[in-house]
């Protein structure tokens, strides 16, 4: 599943609704589709064309998502829930844990600070 995040509480699955939620975005940061232009290197009609209806490549969405201080994931779905939980709007305070023991970061983890890494131990991975 692709997911934009930015402390978004919205997830989409098909390209429309991917779309969708880039313009969400867009509009969340008070920006205009010819602001893109400047920020992503399209130009005004192009980019709401693909807003509207394209089919954007992966890179060139990677490149919107990036001009929208944002980035594309892929979550798998068992772990969904868990980075939802953490998206939502007021579920941690800047450098507050995650407190379930299954998210607790990796020994060689435990000394980089949650601003650092905010997704540490969250997908229970040892890397």
């Amino acid at each position: 599943m692709l997911l934009m995040t930015t402390k978004a509480s919205y997830v989409f699955t098909t390209m429309t609704s991917i779309l969708h939620q880039v313009k969400q975005r867009r509009l969340t940061l008070g920006l205009k589709q010819s602001d893109m232009m400047l920020r992503v290197g399209v130009s005004r009609q192009q980019y709401q064309r693909l807003e509207s209806k394209g089919n954007p490549r992966l890179d060139t969405l990677e490149l919107i998502a990036k001009g929208l201080n944002s980035e594309l994931m892929l979550i798998p779905k068992e772990k969904l829930g868990a980075v939802m939980a953490l998206l939502e709007p007021g579920s941690l305070e800047p450098g507050e844990g995650l407190e379930h023991p299954a998210n607790k970061p990796a020994k060689q983890d435990a000394q980089k600070s949650l601003s650092d890494d905010p997704w540490q131990g969250l997908l229970g991975d040892e890397s």
